[in-house]
């Protein structure tokens, strides 16, 4: 076909490339059933780097819009119809009721992905989940990566799920609260803690443990909520997402990390 690509900007390339791809679907650019060109070929055009390109499409393949077939390629889903919501703007500042707030909105739909993906999720997407965690395991100390992986883990739960509704809500809060996502790490502060029961999520849902599978993510997710819930900004500041380059890497003073740690309710968590 003779569609047209145009190169991209930099700021958040994977959302605005899974829009771009998504507007020459609709213009009918590329039809249901269609092929797209191959991984190489987009980012050669689109003017990015093949893993930015793999993201965006699996942005559009967890809301339903391409199909990602391994060994085969990407085709444009026979059936349309998405909430695809890319570069949202939220001006609300990030008080700790907002923080709060966004986990306890996850916490419901993500109980009931992972408790489907137990049941649902291919080999190829407990692979990717297993990949993305050992990627994590090598970035500890890399708060900017982490941060981004860790969402990605979440998000392909919520894919494997099988649930396209339970899926687009999910990449529509990681999008829409991007940056808050990254203060609430910074503010959860036990990198490895975090980690290990990601871990223990996986080991469920390899095990094909549903029932298992959705404890530790509501273990995971409410250890968190509270945690917010004593967060008290003043005594232990964290750099804010609009506070510069400090905000961006993910740093935070010692003194919020362990209060994090010491207030943190760690007891049966990952059973």
């Amino acid at each position: 076909m003779g569609a047209t690509f145009q190169p991209v900007t930099r700021q958040n390339l994977a959302d605005d490339l899974a829009q771009r791809i998504n507007d020459m679907i609709l213009r009918r650019e590329y039809e249901s059933g269609d092929r797209l060109p191959s991984i190489a070929a987009m980012a050669t055009q689109f003017g990015v780097g093949a893993p930015t390109l793999r993201e965006a499409l699996r942005k559009l393949e967890a809301v339903g819009v391409v199909d990602i077939r391994h060994g085969s390629g990407v085709y444009v889903s026979a059936e349309q119809g998405t909430m695809l919501l890319t570069n949202p703007v939220f001006a609300a500042p990030a008080s700790t009721k907002l923080l709060v707030d966004l986990i306890e909105a996850r916490i419901p739909i993500e109980i009931q992905s992972a408790t489907h993906a137990a049941r649902n999720a291919t080999r190829e997407q407990l692979g990717e989940m297993r990949r993305l965690l050992d990627r994590a395991s090598a970035n500890l100390d890399d708060a900017t990566v982490l941060n981004e992986t860790n969402l990605a883990f979440h998000r392909e739960i919520a894919r494997a799920s099988g649930n396209t509704v339970m899926a687009q809500l999910l990449e529509v809060l990681s999008s829409l609260f991007r940056e808050e996502q990254r203060l609430i790490m910074d503010i959860h502060g036990s990198r490895r803690d975090d980690h290990r029961e990601h871990i223990a999520i996986l080991d469920a849902l390899e095990r094909r443990r549903d029932k298992l599978a959705g404890e530790r993510m509501k273990a995971h997710l409410e250890g968190v909520r509270d945690v917010l819930v004593r967060w008290d900004p003043k005594k232990t500041p964290v750099s804010t997402p609009n506070a510069g380059d400090a905000a961006r890497s993910g740093a935070m003073p010692a003194t919020a990390r362990h209060q994090s740690r010491r207030q943190s309710p760690r007891g049966g968590r990952g059973k």
